[in-house]
Order: structure tokens, then sequence, then C-alpha cells
């Protein structure tokens, strides 16, 4: 905290981030399945700065890392990344004056190349005979180890990750379903670092440790269930190759899995039924939801996140039609409308 009183101007810039990343409305998602009406809640992290829930973890870490003294203005932010966290850390270096290089897997969307080097940011490309992601993550290393003034935020060990979401994400969403009377059953969230699960998980536990906690991985790629890289997927984002070290899987309860195809689905009648333009990541965690819901009734309180927008996807399978399957719950679902509990600038104003 030294540094930033220090340095007035740094600490405005923080201020004003911190203003564009957080403090999302809390969607109330109403859906017939089965003959029933019901509610799945979600956080719209889709209006962060850059377009994605990642804001709040890369915003988290550079203000602990300045308060910290661990990088200064001039030094170079490097990540491995799978894009949306190199995105949000490429503006956010832009807004700081922190050069960024991004180490990335080389199949990713084209949009999230295209969005990290439109911040001036530059891209290593990492192919699968590099290692893949496991890859981008050693040469991110290898390159701070050889380099002067070189940051490296390290988002799958990072426990400030975790406190992101717990001290952030975690009392929004609280806040916001207390506001309507409502007390949340289970959270469910996609794990790319784990950050957003854990971090919330812990957060709502404190109000009642019976709260259930689901990770969530695609069906197709069960790195989870399984402890190392199984097959591939379709949902950019998440289950990267590897249980990074600040998921506890004991912390947990069961996994969810939830088939890509199923999600791409999910994805577009989001949009096309609700106007909500969000990623396949999305569609995923509300089918995961779903699922949650039928386990524990229909009358459940389940929550989740939609963490991005549709914009890094228009290359993708996201914009093509998508054949569907005898199992698959998306066709059985009816979207009825939303709810919208807004930004709790309380809560705001507390944390900054």
């Amino acid at each position: 905290m030294e540094v930033l009183r220090t340095n007035e101007y740094l600490a405005q810039k923080f201020r004003a981030l911190r203003r564009l990343a957080g403090n999302t409305p809390l969607l109330g998602v109403h859906y017939r399945y089965r003959g029933r009406e019901r509610c799945i809640y979600a956080k719209a992290e889709q209006l962060n700065l850059t377009g994605s829930i990642k804001d709040r973890m890369a915003l988290h870490i550079l203000r602990r890392a300045y308060e910290e003294g661990k990088i200064r203005p001039g030094d170079t932010i490097a990540e491995a990344t799978s894009g949306n966290t190199g995105i949000s850390f490429a503006a956010m270096g832009a807004v700081l004056g922190n050069p960024v290089l991004i180490f990335m897997p080389e199949w990713m969307s084209r949009e999230r190349k295209e969005l990290i080097r439109s911040y001036g940011a530059r891209i290593v490309l990492v192919s699968k005979e590099q290692g893949g992601f496991l890859g981008s993550i050693r040469m991110s290393e290898e390159y701070a180890a050889s380099q002067t003034g070189v940051f490296l935020p390290r988002q799958f060990s990072n426990e400030a990750n975790v406190e992101a979401h717990e001290t952030g994400t975690g009392p929004e969403i609280f806040a916001q379903l207390e506001s309507a009377g409502l007390r949340p059953d289970a959270f469910v969230a996609g794990v790319g670092t784990g950050g957003t699960v854990m971090g919330v998980g812990r957060f709502l536990r404190t109000k009642n440790p019976r709260v259930r906690v689901h990770p969530v991985e695609p069906a197709e790629s069960p790195t989870l269930s399984t402890g190392c890289k199984v097959g591939s997927h379709r949902i950019q984002g998440i289950s990267d190759e590897f249980i990074p070290a600040i998921v506890d899987l004991g912390f947990l309860d069961k996994v969810i899995s939830v088939c890509d195809g199923d999600s791409i689905l999910m994805a577009q009648k989001l949009a096309a039924n609700l106007g909500l333009a969000t990623g396949v990541s999305s569609g995923c965690n509300f089918l995961a939801a779903v699922k949650a819901q039928e386990e524990l009734g229909e009358d459940a309180i389940v929550v989740t996140v939609f963490p991005d927008d549709n914009k890094k996807y228009l290359s993708t399978d996201l914009l093509h039609e998508e054949k569907c399957r005898s199992d698959y719950l998306t066709p059985g679902i009816e979207l009825l409308g939303l709810d919208t509990f807004q930004r709790d600038c309380a809560f705001c104003k507390i944390i900054d």
C-alpha cells in the first residue's frame, strides 16, 4: 500500500480501473424445463472492462504486486494464458504503463490474439510440439529468468487470484441475492485457473458451510476427474491441460461435466432468445447450474457466472450450426426472461 500512497498518479489509475472491473449485475434467468418454471442466477461478467471475468483477477493481482513492491512502472508483465487473462493484462498494462508479453497456445481463437495485440501487447504463440499450454507456462518462466524488470502474475498458482473472487465476486453475489431475500444453495463454475470457483466458494461458505460448490469441466476432456489432459474440447478458457495449484478438490463438491456441443447450443440460445451475447463457457456454466438444480430441487437457488462475451468467438463453432444429440439438455430448455439485480453501489464504495 505504501507504494501506491507515495504515487498518487498510480493510485488514481487503480481507482479508475476498479470502477471498470467488477460490480457487475446479477441476472435471474427464468426458464422452463421438464414442464416446470425455474430460475438460475448468473453474474454478467461479460460487462467488465475487456468483456470477461478475468479483469477482476488481473486488476487484483497487479494491485497486490504494486502494494508489495513486486512490480514497478515500466516493468514487463509476462504471462501464459489461453486468452482472456492475456486480454485483461494487456489492457491494464496499457493503463498502468507496463509492457505486456503473452505466451499462449497457437490454436486459441483469432479474435483473442487480435484483441491482445490491439492493446499494444506482444504475443508468443506456442505450438503443440512446443508443449501447448504447459509449454507456454515454461516459456514465460524462462523469459523472466533471463531478463530483469519482469513480473510474472502466475495466475494458476497465485493466491491473489482466489482472493479477487473471495473479496469481490463472492460478496457481490451474496449481497445481490440478499437484497431480494434470497440465499444461495449452490455455486457452479468452469475451472480454468480455478480462482472463481475457489474464491466465491470460500466466501459463500463463511455464510453457510453447507453451500455446495461445484467445479465444471468439459465431458470431452475431464482433466479434473482424471488428473491429467484427456481428449480435446471446444470450451476455450477451461480445462487447460492440468489441475491448477490453487484448486483444492477436497474443498469442492463433485465435478459436473457438460458436453461442448451442448454448451455451444446453450450459448447460442442465450443470445438469440435473451440478447445475452456470451461465450461458450457461459452456456456450459448455465447447463451445469441446471444439473445442480436438478439434484437439489427445482426451487434451489443456484448461482453461476457468465465469464465472457461472444466477441472473442466469432470465428469459432459458436457462430456455426451445431448438431444436436439426444443426450443434450439445451433442446429441452425454454428461456422465458430475465430479472436484473443491479450493481451494488454501496458494496463498491466499501471496496474502494
